[in-house]
C-alpha cells in the first residue's frame, strides 16, 4: 500500500527532528522554508521537495503538518491566498502538531472543512529527541474517521499516540499539561533559589524533597541544571512556557473560568523573558529567581 505524500511547514528543532524521521520511513515530503535554511538544506538533501508558499506544500500533499510556535503563526500559514486552505485537495487532513489556542484551532476546522478537507490538532509530549526516534507522545484530537486514515503515520512519529476527543480536545489537555509542568517547574526553581538564600546545599534539599512524594520526572528535569549543570534535559525555552502559560489562561478566561495557580507562574517566566533569558532553557529559570531574590534582599 502506497504512503500518503506529506507536507511538512515549521522545521524548527521540533519539526526537522520530525521530518527527519518521516523521510526514515520513506515518506514522500514537500517543505517551505522560514527562517533558517539549515534544516531546510538538511531535508532536501535527502529527497523532501521544496518550495515557495503553503498553498504549493498543500497542493502536493496528501497531509499537511504544521509544527509552528504560536497560533498567530498556524493562522498566517493556514489562511490567505497563498496559504494552506487556498491549496488543499479534496479529502486531505490538516495536522497542527503546535501547542495552540483551542478556539483558535477551531475557526481553523471550520474553514478546513468548507474547503473540502479535515483539520485535526496533536500537539506533542517529549522532546526533539524523542521526535527523532519516532518515540514521541502525539495528542490527537478531530473527527475520528480522519484520525484512523493518519494513525499509521502517526505512529511513525509516536511511541503512544491518543485520540482526546473532538477539535480542540488535544490542545486542551496539552495547555493543562503545560500549565502543570511549568507551575511545578517554576516552584522547584524557587525552591533551589530559596536554598540559596538560606545557605542550605541544593543536593541536600533534593535528596529530603525526593525521598517523598513530592518526587517527578520535573523535579528530576530541573535537578539536572540545578545540581548537576545540564540544563537540556527539559529542552523547552522559557520564552515558550511563557506563551503556553498565557494561552493557558487565555483559555481559562474564554471559559469564564479563573486560574489561580498559574499566575505566579506566568509572572516568573513573564520577568524572566522580559529580562532577556527567553531564549535559556526553564530548568535555568534557577538563575533568574536566586538573582531576583539576591536583588530583593
Amino acid at each position: 500500500m502506497s504512503k500518503p505524500s506529506i507536507g511538512f511547514i515549521g522545521l524548527g528543532l521540533m519539526g526537522s527532528a520530525m521530518v527527519q524521521r518521516l523521510l526514515d520511513c520513506q515518506y514522500g515530503l514537500t517543505v517551505i522554508a522560514n527562517r533558517s535554511r539549515t534544516n531546510i538544506d538538511l531535508a532536501t538533501s535527502r529527497g523532501a521537495t521544496e518550495v515557495s508558499s503553503a498553498r504549493e506544500v498543500a497542493a502536493a500533499s496528501d497531509i499537511t503538518m504544521l509544527c509552528m510556535d504560536t497560533s498567530a503563526s498556524v493562522e498566517s500559514r493556514m489562511f490567505g491566498e497563498d496559504g494552506v486552505i487556498a491549496g488543499l485537495k479534496p479529502g486531505s487532513i490538516v495536522i497542527d502538531f503546535g501547542t495552540s489556542l483551542p478556539a483558535s484551532t477551531k475557526r481553523i476546522g471550520a474553514a478546513v472543512a468548507a474547503a473540502g478537507g479535515t483539520f485535526l490538532d496533536a500537539p506533542l509530549g517529549r522532546t526533539p529527541s524523542h521526535g527523532r526516534e519516532g518515540k514521541l507522545n502525539i495528542m490527537c484530537s478531530g473527527e475520528p474517521t480522519a484520525f484512523e486514515r493518519i494513525k499509521p503515520v502517526l505512529d511513525d512519529l509516536g511511541e503512544n499516540v491518543f485520540h482526546l476527543g473532538a477539535l480542540g480536545s488535544g490542545h486542551t489537555i496539552k495547555l493543562i499539561n503545560n500549565f502543570f509542568a511549568m507551575t511545578t517547574a517554576c516552584a522547584m526553581s524557587e525552591a533551589f533559589a530559596m536554598a540559596d538564600m538560606t545557605g542550605v546545599d541544593r543536593d541536600k534539599l533534593y535528596s529530603v524533597m525526593s525521598a517523598g512524594p513530592l518526587r517527578s520526572g520535573m523535579m528530576d528535569f530541573i535537578k539536572a541544571y540545578a545540581v548537576d549543570g545540564d540544563p537540556n534535559q527539559l529542552a523547552f525555552a522559557i520564552r515558550n512556557a511563557r506563551k503556553d502559560i498565557g494561552y493557558y489562561s487565555t483559555m481559562a478566561e474564554e471559559a469564564g473560568a479563573v486560574s489561580v495557580m498559574s499566575t505566579s507562574a506566568r509572572l516568573a517566566l513573564g520577568l524572566a523573558d522580559s529580562g532577556g533569558q527567553g531564549d535559556r532553557m526553564v530548568t535555568q529559570m534557577v538563575d533568574f529567581l536566586s538573582s531576583l531574590m539576591r536583588k530583593q534582599s
